[in-house]
């Protein structure tokens, strides 16, 4: 085992047996992934007035005191209105052992849905990173963007990584990766900070380049698969001669990478946000790709990063092959005694341009 990296499946299963990972109901028998574990939410949540960070003199608790409209109970399962903030204490708390950091991202059907969800610690001075030594409870704050969600005690809209010492790949070790392992399936790719990852606008198979997200739809229940038409949610947006379409402000879309992308095993990766001064979007709400997605035996598998794509304050024309990311891989501490498609019922392994699993064409 390494002294630095990524913890696998196994470390973290660990990690819950020896109480670092307290938790208020059972472990879910799916709830470990390769490198990360999935969180749940509480049977309670609280509307708030506004967003917010803790800060060094704070709890969470006291911050929704202040601020908290009325408590919401999830025992039953509860909408979660657009254009609202919600924080949801969690089922999970932890109690950090030394030397381990951990942070957070949205589950990949999370993103899907523009449900912009986070993870709060008491103390906190940013998202989604929880430090070293910290011993207590976790928090989502969530915020529906697009579709009102229906969610439940025991829904998962967030997952946790922990790491131990610096584990990211540099860019001279990530070429050299990308010639014996062929990390994304582009001949010689972009790498600066991470492999460049770019849009696909040129029409798969059927003509559709993408999807974009409809307003005023019913609710959609984050825990049941396959259960809505795409059609009632969706607008496909079909490919019309032109390599480029215009991203609209407020409008949320679905589009694919032009790449196909290969996390060998002992290997995980995120995509990390875009760069702001390149591009007025957003891309990629959901960062995580754990050990084995898109590899096969004889190394890449078809599987295209499916990118949640926001623009920010002016339309913005995007091109097809246009960089819209970049995946930083980190080293895993060890292989993952279980990897991304391997009999864990991976939803997204072998993707092309693909919706969340809610939905059904």
């Amino acid at each position: 085992m390494r002294s630095s990296g990524i913890l696998p499946f196994q470390a973290i299963s660990a990690l819950v047996e020896e109480g670092a990972i307290r938790m208020e109901r059972p472990l879910a028998g799916d709830q470990i992934q390769p490198a990360s574990l999935d969180l749940r939410l509480g049977t309670r949540g609280y509307r708030m007035r506004a967003s917010f960070l803790p800060g060094p003199r704070n709890t969470v608790a006291e911050r929704i005191a202040d601020l908290a409209l009325h408590e919401i109970d999830l025992t039953e399962g509860a909408v979660l209105e657009t254009g609202c903030v919600y924080i949801v204490p969690l089922i999970e708390s932890i109690a950090m052992p030394p030397g381990l950091l951990a942070s957070t991202n949205p589950k990949s059907s999370t993103g899907r849905l523009d449900v912009f969800t986070r993870v709060i610690t008491d103390h906190a001075r940013s998202f989604d990173q929880v430090e070293a030594g910290y011993d207590g409870p976790l928090y989502a704050e969530i915020g529906p963007r697009t579709f009102p969600v229906l969610v439940r005690a025991g829904s998962r809209l967030s997952q946790i990584r922990f790491r131990r010492g610096d584990a990211i790949i540099p860019d001279g070790e990530l070429r050299d990766l990308q010639r014996r392992m062929r990390l994304v399936s582009t001949p010689d790719p972009d790498v600066a900070g991470g492999v460049a990852v770019s849009v696909d606008l040129s029409g798969l198979e059927d003509g559709i380049v993408g999807y974009r997200a409809k307003r005023h739809t019913a609710v959609v229940d984050v825990d049941r698969r396959a259960a809505f038409d795409l059609l009632d949610f969706w607008e496909p947006i079909r490919h019309r001669g032109r390599n480029e379409m215009i991203l609209d402000p407020g409008e949320f879309y679905i589009l694919a990478s032009k790449e196909a992308v290969h996390v060998p095993p002992d290997f995980a990766a995120e995509m990390v946000p875009f760069d702001p001064l390149v591009g007025e979007f957003r891309v990629h709400y959901a960062g995580f790709f754990d050990p084995g997605f898109g590899h096969s035996a004889d190394g890449l598998e078809a599987a295209r990063a499916v990118l949640e794509v926001r623009s920010r304050e002016v339309p913005f024309i995007v091109e097809d092959g246009q960089i819209v990311g970049r995946l930083i891989y980190e080293r895993m501490q060890e292989r993952p005694s279980i990897l991304y498609g391997a009999g864990l019922g991976s939803n997204y392994q072998g993707q092309a341009l693909k919706l969340s699993k809610h939905f059904r064409s």
